[in-house]
């Protein structure tokens, strides 16, 4: 049997151009890449993708990042950031897992975190209540 690979739909991935300036807050389900210039807030469930020609001056919490451009400000990941070569990040990350490429220029404070905390804040950044933690059970004495 033929094994069936799922590509990624290009119809569900949001984009900001190059040559295009956006000023605001985006809130998605789905991927973001960024080519031009944002200002802003961005909440994503899916990857944002900071292209090698942008400036992003934001506040960003999503799943995954991958950055080849310039930002400044914050990165709350889920799971992986991924700092590539000639891109410059300055500020603060909060990620469960970091790759910083030879050549990637960053400045600034990164914790590491633990998915729970990614819920919790995500959750404050979109100003909806944090999933239950499960707790642990009694002891039988």
């Amino acid at each position: 049997m033929a094994k069936i690979e799922q590509a990624a739909n290009v119809n569900l991935v949001s984009r900001i151009s190059s040559g295009t300036y956006f000023k605001g807050e985006i809130i998605s389900p789905n991927d973001l890449r960024i080519d031009g210039k944002f200002d802003g807030s961005i909440i994503s469930e899916g990857k944002v993708v900071v292209g090698e020609g942008a400036e992003v001056n934001a506040k960003i919490v999503c799943v995954n990042a991958d950055v080849w451009g310039k930002t400044k400000g914050s990165f709350t990941v889920k799971d992986i950031m991924a700092i590539k070569s000639d891109c410059s990040v300055e500020g603060e990350l909060k990620v469960r897992k970091l790759i910083v490429e030879l050549g990637a220029a960053f400045n600034g404070t990164c914790k590491m975190i633990t998915e729970q905390e990614y819920d919790k804040i995500a959750a404050e950044m979109s100003g909806k209540e944090a999933p239950a933690q499960p707790q642990p059970a009694a002891k039988s004495k």
